[in-house]
């Protein structure tokens, strides 16, 4: 069995033809494997995490070879994972949102999650012209993880609130994961 090293990289950058080749040609390299990836480009940078399993035996070598992708137009960070293994069972949730834009709105939703122990462990925002009204809305969809022994009740009844007082449309809906 081949002991195994995990490396979260964060790129952010100029974007430009070509970024995501040089990482997936240094991790093919190395014996590396790609797991999961976010990219996007937004306002004219790139920005990306990439999650990638390598032997311990390459695992050095491989940051390395990452690292010389590091440019003034090229910002790039390694970390090493803790082993998934050692994650608690936990309750996985999603949250969905669309209300009317104004500054705060993540704020006020990350504070209800954090205040009951629930993680975010992805977010994805948009701001959208509404499509009847024209007025500029706030869209947000979020996978949570949230402790087992939250109470769900407690918690709705939470966001359901906030729900009232950013006049937002919110729904939260739960499943189980390790």
């Amino acid at each position: 069995m081949t002991l195994t090293t995990t490396l979260v990289l964060t790129v952010i950058g100029e974007d430009r033809p070509g970024l995501v080749n040089a990482i997936a040609e240094k991790t093919t390299e190395f014996g590396a494997n790609w797991l999961d990836t976010r990219l996007v480009s937004l306002g004219g940078k790139f920005a990306g995490i990439v999650l990638v399993s390598v032997s311990q035996a390459n695992a050095d070598a491989l940051v390395g070879a990452l690292q010389s992708l590091r440019s003034n137009s090229l910002s790039l960070t390694l970390e090493r994972r803790a082993d998934a293994a050692a994650l608690t069972p936990a309750r996985a949730m999603t949250l969905e949102l669309v209300s009317h834009d104004r500054p705060g709105i993540v704020r006020e939703i990350a504070g209800v999650l954090a205040g009951n122990k629930v993680s975010i462990e992805e977010l994805e925002t948009d701001f959208v012209s509404g499509s009847f009204s024209g007025e500029n809305l706030f869209k947000a969809r979020a996978r949570l993880r949230a402790p087992l022994e939250l109470d769900v009740v407690v918690l709705r009844d939470m966001i359901e609130n906030l729900a009232n007082e950013l006049m937002a449309d919110i729904s939260i809906d739960e499943g189980l994961t390790n």
